[in-house]
């Protein structure tokens, strides 16, 4: 049964209104909806699945029952792990919530819905950190075919284009990743390239794009798939314009073009606010000082449940450390438009490094996309621009690529020509073309080759963690993170800041409820996904901290609407989950 009930008026009405369709929104409403309650759902874009459609589809969640358990695993290790990660943010009861309700969350969309997981084998980003594991606690979305959405395949938000081979997507997992970057030197691998391009032409032939998803693509199909068979509208091109409150209770919205739906709670989990320029500008420190932000997310993330939430009175927190999960990134030439690569991968590889303007090494590369990107805010501090620039020589480029640019035997000369590749027959040739100083840079690789030789980074110590060498080629030895650059001509791809989604955000109680500057609940009005602040407090821990929490505490707010959730649970934590 479709939950949509109209009144003569043309008012909508429901029990529960969701305003977002990714991962956040569609998981509130299916929890709801299982408990009973009329769920609609509206959506922005004229697609749903958000951010969540161009995510890896990892989540981490502590205490799963799906992958191998690391022997030192435990749940006041897991609590260890977070209370340092979250330092002086750290939020006791949200956390043991998280760690307490995520592993029922998994069993309770794998048992009740569409929802599927599969292991991974990722490590914590902090492996060696005080209650870090090096295997086990993050779980992967299993690949989906999307026809099963019906005609609604049409509305799911394709993945990211920049990370894409021909619209065909790589799965989260390295073992898939692997066979790509070894099909020009097994034949196992090979095969099992060709297998992959094979299918995906076809569907490209008959169905104008890949069907078989993966990672977060898959996440966002079996959520909608779920939310659509429970009969929950997804109501796609249906912006949030105005929250609708009475008597100082939120009892609905007016969204799309004016359309009235009444409902008993609300809850905003429209994305953040990764494109409010006039927002990032205030909280983003390389925005402030007249730098480049240029974020992969969806455009729709423009804060626009945060700016409606304080217009009743919200608190919105803005003191985390890192505001946002930093994703280096570079800026695409496509056609008359420009696209964003995310660097997911190839800085982990041996024989690539990164350089400031001024050619030194300014951290471990190799560390995750999130803390590459704080040493890069604090690197260029004292600078307009925050960038820096990753440097590979031709054997390191044609073996594993670099940034959007594909290994060999794909061309490189379009990517030259449209500079987003820069090339130099020498460094210092490298430098001048890039804008790089040469002599700075010349220093750099002849200081990291010497121990590079060897396998050996006696600077940043790349390769030492289980997590430097998880992304990186298992068959380079003695250290699968480092290579010298060693001959000509060397290239280079400018990398500038970017995105995964905001930290800060609504200040919330642990089921979700939005509170006010007083540190009450505004009745009726809840909130959920990267509206919410995320109880990670600024930092990034692993694999799947944004989908992990934001998936349990939505399976939370869920049942808390529906009274499925114990009232001596229903805290108040002194920060928000």
């Amino acid at each position: 049964m479709n939950d949509t009930q109209q009144d003569p008026r043309g008012v909508l009405r429901c029990d529960l209104l969701v305003v977002g369709a990714g991962a956040g929104g569609l998981a509130t409403a299916i929890t709801a909806k299982k408990h009973g309650l009329h769920v609609i759902v509206v959506e922005k874009a004229e697609r749903f699945g958000g951010t969540t459609a161009f995510s890896g589809g990892v989540l981490w969640i502590p205490g799963n029952d799906l992958c191998q358990r690391d022997p030192r695993e435990s749940h006041e290790r897991a609590l260890q792990y977070l209370r340092h990660e979250a330092g002086a943010h750290f939020d006791e009861d949200a956390a043991r919530a998280f760690l307490e309700e995520g592993p029922k969350m998994v069993e309770f969309f794998r048992r009740e819905t569409e929802v599927q997981f599969v292991p991974t084998l990722y490590p914590d980003y902090h492996p060696d950190a005080p209650g870090g594991v090096a295997i086990g606690r993050s779980i992967l979305a299993k690949p989906f075919d999307i026809r099963r959405l019906g005609a609604d395949m049409a509305r799911l938000r394709p993945p990211l284009k920049t990370i894409t081979f021909i619209g065909m997507m790589f799965n989260s997992s390295n073992a898939d990743l692997k066979h790509f970057f070894n099909a020009t030197r097994s034949l196992t691998s090979f095969l099992y390239v060709a297998r992959r391009l094979a299918t995906h032409l076809k569907e490209l032939l008959l169905y104008r794009r890949g069907i078989q998803v993966t990672s977060g693509n898959a996440l966002a199909a079996r959520l909608a798939k779920s939310a659509l068979d429970l009969g929950i509208p997804i109501l796609t091109g249906t912006a949030l314009r105005e929250l609708l409150s009475e008597d100082g209770r939120v009892c609905g919205a007016r969204v799309g073009d004016g359309q009235r739906i009444e409902a008993r709670h609300v809850v905003l989990a429209c994305g953040g606010f990764s494109h409010d320029r006039q927002r990032l500008a205030e909280v983003y420190p390389h925005l402030r000082r007249g730098g480049e932000h240029l974020s992969p997310v969806p455009v729709e993330n423009s804060g626009d449940g945060v700016r409606q939430a304080e217009r009743l009175g919200a608190q919105l927190q803005l003191d985390y450390p890192q505001a946002a999960a930093w994703m280096p990134v570079s800026r695409v030439p496509l056609g008359n438009a420009f696209g964003v690569f995310p660097h997911l991968l190839d800085r982990y590889k041996p024989g690539v490094i990164g350089v400031l303007r001024n050619g030194q090494r300014f951290t471990n590369e190799s560390d995750s996309y999130h803390d590459v990107g704080a040493a890069m805010l604090k690197a260029c501090a004292g600078e307009r621009e925050t960038a820096m620039w990753l440097v590979c020589d031709q054997a390191t480029l044609s073996k594993y690529g670099l940034g959007y640019v594909k290994p060999a035997p794909m061309p490189l000369r379009p990517h030259l020509r449209n500079g987003y590749l820069i090339k130099g027959r020498t460094l210092a040739e490298l430098a001048a073309n890039a804008g790089i100083d040469a002599q700075g840079l010349e220093r750099t690789v002849q200081r990291y080759n010497l121990g590079a030789v060897r396998g050996e980074d006696p600077e940043f110590a790349r390769g030492s963690t289980a997590f430097n060498r998880y992304l990186a080629d298992p068959q380079h030895t003695p250290n699968p993170c480092v290579a010298p650059l060693a001959k000509g001509p060397f290239y280079a791809v400018k990398v500038l800041m970017g995105d995964l989604g905001t930290f800060d955000g609504l200040r919330t109680s642990l089921v979700g409820e939005v509170l006010d500057q007083a540190g009450q609940a505004i009745p009726g009005l809840y909130a959920v996904g990267n509206d919410r602040a995320s109880v990670m407090g600024g930092n990034y821990p692993g694999a799947g901290i944004t989908l992990g929490p934001i998936m349990t505490f939505a399976y939370i707010t869920g049942r808390h609407l529906a009274g499925a959730y114990p009232a001596a649970q229903r805290l108040s934590p002194r920060r928000s989950a």
